[in-house]
């Protein structure tokens, strides 16, 4: 289990931040239309203030009840969305704190929204673009049955490709997504992680979920 990433220090996250802006930039995006959510699961509460220094207003837990604990610890500092492994049973008390549950990709999630979710609910629809064997998410060929079973709105679709060292592995992944969104008049794209975000900036990625690479310290 990795441990937490301690000593965070806002000057760095800024300094990442800015890298991270950059390349944005060199994809053809303008940044500001490429959401960076800091994943902060093994960041803990007491550096959350380094972020909020440093600027980051968009943040995403992989687990619900660290995700209860920051947003009750700063609440409305941060914009949360939960991007971890979903269980169903943690539906309602996500969706009070949440803007998305970026990774809905069950019918037993579904009835949890169909009992708890408002007319404000929106959620992230996580499609399994690999076909990944033991991996959640929806497959591609089901995901028009999915959306159509969805009783809340769907703003818009997720994925985890593969784990690769090489970012263009990721690119048709993230094309397919993009495919997929298009075809189902969706806007959000959550792709693209420290390993390949400027891949899924080019792919048209609306949220990038970056981790410890925004965490690391800066040279001098």
């Amino acid at each position: 289990m990795a441990e937490l990433i301690r000593g965070i220090r806002a000057g760095d996250v800024r300094a990442n931040l800015e890298r991270v802006r950059e390349r944005i930039r060199q994809a053809g995006r303008d940044p500001d239309q490429v959401q960076v959510l800091a994943a902060v699961k093994y960041v803990p509460l007491e550096d959350l203030g380094e972020l909020a220094e440093a600027g980051l207003v968009l943040l995403g837990e992989n687990r619900a009840q660290d995700l209860l604990a920051k947003a009750n610890a700063w609440p409305g500092r941060f914009t949360w969305d939960f991007i971890g492994a979903l269980q169903s049973r943690k539906v309602p008390a996500l969706l009070p704190l949440v803007r998305y549950i970026e990774t809905v990709a069950s019918d037993s999630a579904l009835g949890q929204l169909a009992r708890h979710g408002t007319s404000d609910t929106r959620v992230l629809v996580e499609v399994n673009v690999a076909g990944e064997s033991g991996k959640a998410g929806i497959a591609p060929g089901e995901l028009a049955a999915f959306l159509e079973r969805c009783p809340v709105q769907v703003a818009g679709l997720m994925t985890m490709p593969p784990l690769t060292s090489d970012p263009e592995a990721s690119r048709p992944h993230f094309a397919l997504l993009r495919k997929l969104a298009g075809e189902h008049g969706l806007r959000e794209l959550s792709m693209g992680t420290s390993q390949d975000f400027g891949v899924a900036a080019e792919e048209g990625a609306t949220i990038i979920r970056l981790g410890a690479s925004l965490y690391r310290p800066c040279a001098p």
